[in-house]
């Protein structure tokens, strides 16, 4: 980063995969970082391993996100980062989908980032910076069985991604997304069986699934002065099918 001294909020999630992954390049990059996570052992273990503050945060609750802004304040002084990494997928047939089904993982995925992007841009327009970096998913360009409240989720979170740029624009605010493909982590295989994670890594490219790294690299350019000039775009993080 061209600008260590920012502080960072990272929120939601970031007690594994993506999340930890660019909690974690932050801190190295010299950041400040607070982590947050609907888990609370979790977020504690990243926490203590990232040795940053964290804030237990359900992004369907408003007075929980209140709260962690509130206590990203307190600890950072402002808020010149948040990256956006809550989501919840999950694989049903549509046909088999329920109301409540649907409803939850858009709750979390897309409405949890509307929520968390509401608070950041609140403070960094008055402070006239900012950057927000919400995590999509190519499932927002491309279709996947089983997968269509997932998907539809993730391309609002496009959206509201591009929407939100041209708005926060005029306050010298960024607002990026990165789309990944398949990045493997242990949380991954609660809500998607191995048999099927393992046939969408072969079709891959490279013939495997991008380790969670390997996408924080690219958060963390859209989070830096690197990328100055870019907002309302999602960079797809993926590689092609063969």
């Amino acid at each position: 980063m061209t600008d260590c001294s920012w502080p960072r909020s990272v929120t939601a999630a970031a007690g594994t995969g993506i999340g930890y992954a660019t909690a974690k390049r932050c801190v190295e990059e010299g950041a400040r970082v607070l982590v947050s996570d609907a888990h609370e052992r979790r977020l504690g273990e990243a926490a203590e391993s990232l040795g940053v503050p964290g804030v237990v945060c359900d992004v369907t609750d408003q007075t929980s996100v209140d709260r962690l802004f509130a206590r990203s304040l307190e600890e950072l002084g402002s808020v010149d980062v948040l990256v956006n990494n809550a989501g919840l997928g999950g694989t049903v047939d549509l046909v088999d989908m329920t109301d409540e089904q649907w409803a939850k993982v858009i709750d979390v995925t897309l409405t949890g980032t509307f929520r968390c992007t509401r608070a950041a841009l609140r403070i960094m327009c008055a402070a006239g910076a900012g950057v927000i970096v919400n995590n999509a998913s190519v499932l927002g360009w491309r279709a996947q069985a089983g997968q269509a409240h997932y998907a539809a989720a993730k391309a609002g979170v496009m959206a509201l991604t591009r929407s939100a740029a041209l708005e926060a624009a005029p306050h010298g605010v960024r607002v990026n997304a990165v789309s990944p493909s398949l990045a493997m982590h242990p949380f991954l295989s609660k809500v998607i069986a191995e048999e099927e994670l393992g046939q969408l890594a072969s079709r891959e490219a490279f013939g495997r699934a991008a380790e969670p790294w390997e996408v924080a690299n690219v958060i963390v350019f859209l989070a830096s002065d690197y990328s100055g000039y870019m907002t309302g775009e999602v960079v797809s993080v993926s590689s092609q099918h063969p």
